[in-house]
């Protein structure tokens, strides 16, 4: 199973990626993986539509591991966007 999610990047994210010459999407896959271990592919590698970004995700642990690792993403993803807001 895999997982194709829309992320709402604040411009403060979409600035540092664009200094670090990286695609917005790939700058937040990057650092999701750098902070959690947690591998996921920047939805620009799927022509997703200008301006929106996406990651792509396989779900592969077996399922009584499926709430940590849902876990480790979502205080990464609150920690990204605190660093980044607005």
């Amino acid at each position: 199973m895999y997982l194709f999610p829309c992320i709402n990047l604040p411009q403060k994210a979409i600035a540092a990626a664009e200094a670090a010459k990286t695609a917005p999407d790939a700058f937040y896959c990057k650092r999701l993986l750098n902070a959690t271990g947690i591998v996921v592919v920047p939805g620009s590698g799927f022509r997703q539509v200008p301006g929106t970004w996406h990651f792509r995700c396989t779900i592969l642990p077996q399922e009584d591991k499926i709430p940590a690792i849902v876990n480790r993403l979502t205080e990464f993803h609150k920690s990204f966007m605190d660093e980044f807001r607005d």
